[in-house]
């Protein structure tokens, strides 16, 4: 028999336990997790301290001298070691140092597909202390140059397969960038940077040259459409980069998993949290040029692939592939992503085996993130006590009619309750500073609120409305703003709007996202008013959006309307057109559809209507 002063202890510590289950279930994953945020949070500034600002370059330099022989990158069946692409690297910022005036601190604008140079010119031109700019390789012409001017690079080097792309704005390019060609036979007027790396030295370059003067200094652009207009250079810092490459060892990934990146690498979650994820670790990569739903799981299989990063649509691509035997038949244990809707996460699941699905939040830009560290269907991540110590944030009431928060009489703005959507924001402060865009100074005011819930505050708007539940899980609602996601990449409304108003006949374009029945994101939808005694040109429409827009940009919805609502800030009004859609059952103005066969836009039928919404016709 135990004492009775034993047992009553033991019943005691049953009691608890059984009590801190029901009334805080996540106790220990939120502590566990913050534990995890507060140790990586002491090891940088323990660097601080002693003076060593340890960069995501040099963390890979170290990797480099521990684990040369050791796999870094995989493209194509081809082995790339750690020592390999430290000597690629070598010969890249030899080059650049040797046949450049390029200086520490200066841009070089880098457009290129998913390939090991990626990360070579990218690492290469680090080594110098050199600003890199990514460019999306989806864009062309009047988009492409915006994205080079507002970054102002003294330099651009181009993929093999992105020449062409390059050569047709040229002479449109400002005075003194030079232009460097992955390819041995390059365009007149490029420089080959293939044929100048085959006799650079391999031999390491001088650490002064990168070594970094602050955490807060520069280290990449990433471009972003966020919520106001054409897309915006976002400054990447030494101390962002390595919050991002935290991401992957923070869900538990380990130097022995094998990650398979199939996002783009312009991308932040490409390039920081899935290639900076893998420095961080020291953990190999499978790179792959381009997502394939029908190759992906033949992939994982021939790789012995681990983990596996994704957004919503990727997870969705998977799910509508044909059923297969043996589709549980891999050695995939972990998925790192954002966007993936609650039936797609259970179907995904149900159909591929016991994978845990990491879900997470974050803006390129933005100071703040959230992990979903439980595991819980549909929540982008979760909040508590511990939380809120490390980041301030807020849910605030917004008037969609408006296009703005809503304040009080006093002028601050309004918490919104549990349920309830709101805007989420950041507070920006020393702790969690907002690094903003590079250029214009306004671009960075505007996602800015000043005087929030008292004089002086500063706030980070994040463009993106939330709900929080009663057990504090964090949902995706809706974006705001000028932009909409779509196929994984964020649409600028005014960079497509811009592009479609250059037509003669065209007085006046409003575009704005339309949800479509099994389709994650928006489909873009233009309603357009035409000039006085003009006629509508659906071919020309056509040409004109396939010629200058991304495929993922060009609007597959037309409406032709007699006048447009504005806001009271005179805003074209796109709530009651959001809410609208695109049916003709509702809707009495001539609709139109983008017809790739065709090549141009065709009348919208009930029928074709009907054939979008049963999934028969694939956007």
């Amino acid at each position: 028999m135990l004492p009775s002063w034993l047992a009553g202890l033991a019943a005691a510590v049953v009691f608890l336990h059984v009590l801190q289950k029901l009334a805080f279930p996540y106790f220990w994953a939120d502590l566990w997790y913050l534990l995890k945020v507060v140790r990586y949070g002491i090891r940088l500034r323990m660097y601080e301290q002693r003076g060593e600002l340890f960069t995501v370059l040099d963390r890979f330099l170290s990797l480099a001298k521990k684990q040369p022989q050791k796999p870094f990158i995989i493209y194509e069946g081809h082995v790339h070691t750690y020592q390999d692409v430290d000597k690629r690297t070598n010969r890249v910022a030899h080059v650049f140092l040797n046949h450049s005036t390029l200086e520490r601190g200066d841009t070089v604008a880098l457009l290129m597909s998913n390939e090991p140079d990626f990360v070579h010119v990218w690492f290469g031109l680090a080594k110098l202390g050199c600003v890199v700019a990514f460019l999306n390789s989806n864009i062309r012409s009047t988009s492409l140059l915006h994205c080079i001017r507002s970054c102002e690079p003294k330099a651009v080097v181009v993929g093999a397969d992105l020449l062409g792309t390059v050569e047709e704005i040229l002479p449109s390019l400002p005075e003194g960038i030079t232009v460097w060609g992955m390819n041995d036979s390059v365009p007149q007027g490029v420089t080959s940077l293939t044929e100048k790396l085959s006799m650079a030295s391999d031999k390491p370059v001088p650490r002064s040259h990168h070594v970094a003067s602050s955490l807060k200094s520069p280290h990449l652009y990433i471009f972003t459409s966020g919520t106001t207009g054409l897309p915006k250079a976002a400054v990447i810092s030494q101390l962002q980069a390595l919050k991002g490459s935290a991401g992957l060892w923070a869900f538990g990934c380990t130097a022995n998993d094998i990650i398979y990146i199939t996002l783009p690498l312009y991308h932040s979650s490409g390039a920081l949290l899935g290639i900076g994820g893998c420095v961080e670790l020291g953990a190999t990569c499978v790179l792959k040029k381009k997502f394939s739903a029908s190759q992906f799981w033949n992939d994982c299989r021939k790789y012995n692939v681990t983990v596996f990063q994704y957004i919503g649509e990727l997870c969705r691509y998977l799910c509508k592939q044909p059923k297969r035997e043996g589709e549980k038949d891999h050695q995939v244990r972990l998925a790192v992503g954002n966007g993936v809707r609650s039936d797609v996460w259970r179907e995904f699941l149900d159909r591929f085996g016991n994978i845990k699905m990491c879900e997470l939040y974050g803006a390129t830009e933005g100071n703040i993130c959230f992990m979903n560290h439980t595991g819980k269907i549909g929540s982008i991540g979760r909040t508590n006590f511990f939380y809120k110590l490390l980041f301030t944030f807020d849910l605030i009431k917004y008037d969609f009619q408006k296009d703005e928060p809503i304040r009080n009489e006093q002028g601050w703005c309004i918490h919104v309750r549990k349920g309830e959507p709101g805007l989420l924001i950041s507070r920006v402060n020393e702790k969690n500073p907002f690094f903003g865009y590079a250029g214009s100074k306004k671009h960075t005011e505007k996602k800015l609120l000043c005087d929030v819930f008292k004089k002086g505050d500063v706030y980070f708007n994040t463009g993106d409305l939330m709900v929080q539940d009663e057990e504090n899980f964090l949902y995706f609602w809706d974006r705001i703003g000028d932009t909409f996601r779509w196929k994984g990449e964020n649409v600028a409304t005014t960079e497509v709007a811009d592009v479609i108003g250059m037509l003669d006949f065209i007085q006046e374009t409003n575009v704005y996202g339309v949800a479509v029945s099994d389709y994650e994101g928006k489909a873009g939808m233009a309603s357009i008013i035409l000039k006085q005694n003009k006629s509508l040109d659906l071919e020309k429409v056509y040409e004109q959006v396939v010629t200058f827009l991304p495929a993922y940009a060009c609007p597959r919805f037309l409406r032709i309307q007699e006048k447009m609502e504005t806001t009271g800030t005179f805003k074209l009004q796109k709530f009651q057109l959001v809410e609208e859609g695109f049916s003709p059952l509702k809707i009495s103005d001539p609709l139109y559809f983008m017809d790739n066969l065709k090549k141009s836009y065709v009348p919208l039928t009930k029928e074709l209507y009907n054939q979008i919404m049963l999934g028969e016709i694939k956007l």
